[in-house]
């Protein structure tokens, strides 16, 4: 799949997608049949309790889990049909991730946390770009431990967006911080989406995210109970949980 398919293509189809894991009596059932397709472009939140199945279709989508039947298809690419080393290039050059808890080196500065993905990356950002991309360019040569919580989290956006990637996958990106701060990284999670054009997914359990999305997607018990598409989108600065 080449980087400039068109903003209007699909940038991910799911058929009738199930996850078991285990089996027998005690096997569980983390994905019961979801059909999605989310267009190339947009920010999309998947939305639900813990335990809905969101996470899991987040990382099946990211080719870090298979699923147990039913097909992904990433544009034209059958991402359920790759070997794992075809899943890793597909990982390497087109898939970011963001997680709660923010997985910085301790001991490498802001810059050289970024420059951990750059230096395996095809068409790299500069880390001073990446970082001044998430509004840290003054804190570059800082530790994690000298950074607040909000800052080291946009270190860790900085480091996914630093490789380009087509899409950008974000798991309760905000659960660790407070929502003032909490804000400020949804912000910038808005401006990667419109100024890089990144397909953008956030998994979360904050209902008040769902107003600034394209697209809401609500898990419930491994299904997608709805599916939401605004017609009008708030800022990041005017959630409120």
């Amino acid at each position: 799949m080449s980087k400039s398919a068109t903003k209007t293509a699909a940038a991910f189809r799911t058929e009738r997608v199930t996850k078991v894991y285990g089996s027998g009596p005690s096997a569980v059932h983390a994905l019961r049949g979801v059909d999605l397709e989310l267009p190339s472009g947009e920010l999309v939140v998947l939305l639900g309790a813990s335990g809905s199945g969101k996470s899991t279709l987040l990382n099946i989508l990211g080719g870090v889990d298979q699923a147990s039947d039913g097909t992904v298809h990433f544009f034209d690419d059958d991402l359920t049909a790759m070997s794992d080393a075809q899943l890793t290039r597909y990982r390497r050059r087109h898939v970011g991730f963001v997680f709660q808890f923010y997985n910085l080196m301790p001991s490498l500065t802001a810059r050289e946390n970024v420059e951990l993905v750059t230096e395996i990356a095809d068409d790299p950002l500069d880390p001073s770009e990446a970082l001044a991309l998430v509004g840290l360019q003054e804190r570059i040569d800082h530790f994690p431990a000298q950074l607040s919580g909000g800052e080291q989290q946009r270190v860790a956006i900085a480091r996914a967006i630093a490789k380009r990637p087509t899409v950008l996958f974000c798991d309760e990106p905000i659960g660790a911080l407070d929502s003032a701060t909490g804000r400020a990284v949804l912000r910038v999670l808005q401006d990667v989406n419109r100024n890089l054009q990144t397909t953008v997914l956030i998994v979360t359990h904050a209902a008040a995210t769902a107003a600034m999305a394209d697209r809401v997607v609500h898990f419930s018990d491994g299904r997608i109970r709805e599916i939401v598409v605004n017609e009008a989108k708030k800022s990041a600065e005017e959630i409120e949980w």
